[in-house]
């Protein structure tokens, strides 16, 4: 599979499909889009896919994908949409992946990824949507979550979040959607959350 190497599109979703990725997928570097969610991959996502320089979109859903998300996925950064839930992720999310600010849609929801969001997360100035909830993330909430503008979905809950609600989050007036239930959050309810107009709580 990987010797076609002008390959722009690959789609193998919703199959049952099982082993690994190979480790020479970065030998498709005129890659799109790859899609190989909805099977039964196991083992850990190589790094090679961080070679996939041209990648738009990129779908791992709903496999058994362990390990941690390698660093090198930072490199992708023509990346809009990045998918990697429901899988068996654990570590840390890289930093490096802060670097896509191309990025509109980014689901890492339903796997064990833990430790803390950091200041980073606010370069991704172009996402949507974003969904982390069901991990076992951890401390605050950064400041610049509020450079987020253009938010539609905000998705935190059943995770370990702790502390005060930052004030920035009423900073995300095009939110439709807010969850951060499920948490350890403490204080007061911020007043600046009231300028998200019809904000679902």
């Amino acid at each position: 599979l990987t010797n076609m190497e002008n390959l722009t599109y690959l789609n193998l979703h919703n199959n049952e499909l099982s082993g690994g990725i190979p480790e020479n997928i970065e030998n498709l570097n005129n890659l799109l889009y790859l899609d190989l969610g909805n099977n039964d991959l196991t083992g850990e996502i190589p790094s090679g896919i961080g070679n996939l320089y041209s990648l738009i979109e990129l779908n791992l859903n709903l496999n058994n994908f362990n390990g941690r998300i390698p660093y090198e996925i930072g490199n992708l950064e023509n990346l809009t949409y990045l998918n990697f839930r429901n899988n068996e992720l654990t570590g840390e999310i890289p930093t490096e992946i802060y670097n896509m600010q191309n990025l509109n849609y980014l689901s890492l929801r339903d796997n064990q990824i833990d430790g803390e969001l950091t200041a980073e997360i606010g370069n991704l100035i172009n996402l949507e949507y974003l969904y982390l909830y069901n991990n076992q993330l951890v401390g605050e909430i950064p400041v610049e979550m509020g450079n987020l503008v253009n938010l539609i979905h905000l998705y935190l809950h059943n995770n370990l979040f702790t502390g005060l609600l930052p004030n920035t989050i009423g900073n995300l007036s095009n939110l439709t959607s807010l969850d951060i239930s499920d948490n350890n959050f403490s204080g007061q309810i911020p007043n600046d959350i009231c300028n998200q107009g019809d904000t679902t709580p």
